[in-house]
């Protein structure tokens, strides 16, 4: 298609544009009548955001999404563009993208009168019809919609003439895809002058008015609670969205999970190998959803995806700095390493705070991370498979753990408790040093949070004992 390098190219090519509506419309049923996902690597809303957005598509409706940070709205947006055309053609020049045979905009509608069909063409590629802005209350009319050029003034053109306009992100994405994240953010006057551009596709700059059929489909990204009319949205600009859809969290661990396996791929690191047991990758899923339903934890705020990202990254990342201090040949995170945490989860939780109390944060970092690591040891084992461990302890055993442990040290203790090599056996196939020290932790540690062994706590070091 792209060999058409002028208006009589593209008729005698038999090429044909359509709206960015019908775009759309059209690949989205292409798409369903293969099979193919429209959103690849969106997870755990295939029965619920997806079905929405596709109908949206195919109603040809602007809309909003609706849902607290880190609820993979930015990236369903981005996503939309992989649905327009690889490639259309536009009036070779155009800011705002003119289709050629029917141009918007004075200079491209005078080109072609005066060119007829040699009217040059270029051709744009699906990404570069996609414009976003985030919404922050120093956005103007002139950043979204456009503004007198004073240098087009001082060129002797008359405040009169559109050709002293340049205009704005919203009009340079004619013919594609335009996104606001985090919409009631833009100043009320911001909000207003979106409302003909929406609508009737007027556009006003410095009381000089215009009639521009826009092309474009408007998405937008916003937190629910700032979206209503108590918020700072202007309600006739909320109802020129034709759909709201809402978005949420993974509704389970699994597809908590299933995302950090897609986020964070794992393989060498300089050479060693990390291994990342079960437990530990669930106990940093089960992590976030004990913050999101904890008491402590603003939920208004949300708590994003990205916390569960951050922790993996952490984990694995102190792992890393024992086995390179150690001289390990293995990256296995334990559960000795969960203290790290503390850094990347404080700044991605908003605590309650009531009245005078204030919540102590590490305090409750402490026991969220406790309460996560409880709920996997519950549905990896349970306190009656390790009688015979537990056993050991009363007898007068103990056990001393340390982040700062070479992971051979584990192996005798494992040998010299008995049972535990059973019960390590039960929950996975650990045959390295560095496993079994993660294994061993995380069973120790299931039977402290269930008060079968008390936990004294020295500088770096943990002792296990009755």
């Amino acid at each position: 298609m792209g060999a058409a390098t002028t208006l009589g190219g593209l008729r005698a090519a038999g090429v044909r544009t359509r709206r960015v509506r019908d775009e759309l419309r059209r690949n989205l049923l292409d798409r369903l009548s293969r099979g193919e996902r429209i959103l690849p690597g969106i997870v755990g809303y295939d029965d619920t955001v997806v079905p929405d957005v596709e109908n949206a598509i195919l109603a040809g409706h602007h809309m909003v999404l609706l849902g607290e940070r880190g609820q993979a709205k930015s990236r369903i947006i981005r996503g939309l563009v992989e649905l327009l055309d690889e490639e259309v053609p536009a009036v070779a020049g155009c800011e705002i993208h003119c289709d050629p045979y029917a141009p918007i905009c004075a200079p491209c509608r005078a080109r072609a009168a005066e060119l007829g069909e040699e009217l040059p063409v270029a051709w744009l590629r699906r990404e570069d019809r996609y414009g976003e802005k985030l919404a922050t209350p120093d956005v103007s009319i002139a950043d979204l919609i456009g503004e007198i050029d004073p240098i087009k003034v001082a060129e002797g053109r008359y405040l009169a003439d559109e050709t002293t306009i340049h205009y704005g992100l919203v009009p340079r994405t004619n013919r594609g895809i335009f996104a606001i994240n985090e919409l009631p953010d833009l100043m009320e006057k911001i909000q207003v002058g979106l409302f003909n551009l929406m609508e009737e596709r007027d556009v006003q700059v410095k009381g000089f008015k215009i009639r521009l059929p826009l092309d474009v489909v408007i998405v937008a990204s916003a937190n629910p609670e700032d979206y209503t009319s108590r918020g700072r949205i202007v309600t006739p600009l909320k109802d020129r969205f034709d759909v709201q859809i809402r978005t949420h969290y993974p509704r389970s661990v699994e597809e908590e999970i299933a995302i950090l396996e897609q986020e964070v791929p794992l393989g060498e690191r300089d050479g060693r190998e990390v291994r990342l047991p079960g437990f530990m990758r669930e106990i940093v899923a089960q992590l976030t959803f004990e913050a999101r339903r904890s008491p402590e934890v603003n939920q208004s705020s949300g708590v994003s995806v990205r916390m569960t990202i951050n922790n993996l990254e952490t984990l694995v990342a102190n792992a890393e700095r024992r086995a390179a201090r150690l001289g390990e040949p293995e990256i296995v995170p334990r559960p000795c390493d969960l203290h790290a945490l503390s850094a990347s989860m404080a700044g991605k939780l908003e605590m309650e705070v009531g009245g005078d109390d204030r919540v102590d944060e590490n305090a409750a970092l402490e026991r969220l991370v406790s309460r996560a690591v409880l709920a996997v040891f519950d549905r990896a084992t349970s306190v009656e498979r390790l009688r015979r461990v537990a056993e050991w302890f009363e007898g007068g055993g103990g056990v001393e753990i340390s982040d700062a442990m070479r992971a051979e040290e584990y192996l005798e203790g494992v040998r010299g408790i008995p049972g535990l090599r059973e019960a390590i056996a039960e929950i996975g196939p650990f045959e390295s040093p560095a496993l079994v020290a993660a294994a061993t932790e995380f069973l120790l540690e299931g039977l402290h949070l269930h008060q079968k062994l008390n936990k004294d706590l020295e500088g770096g070091r943990a002792t296990y004992r009755a």
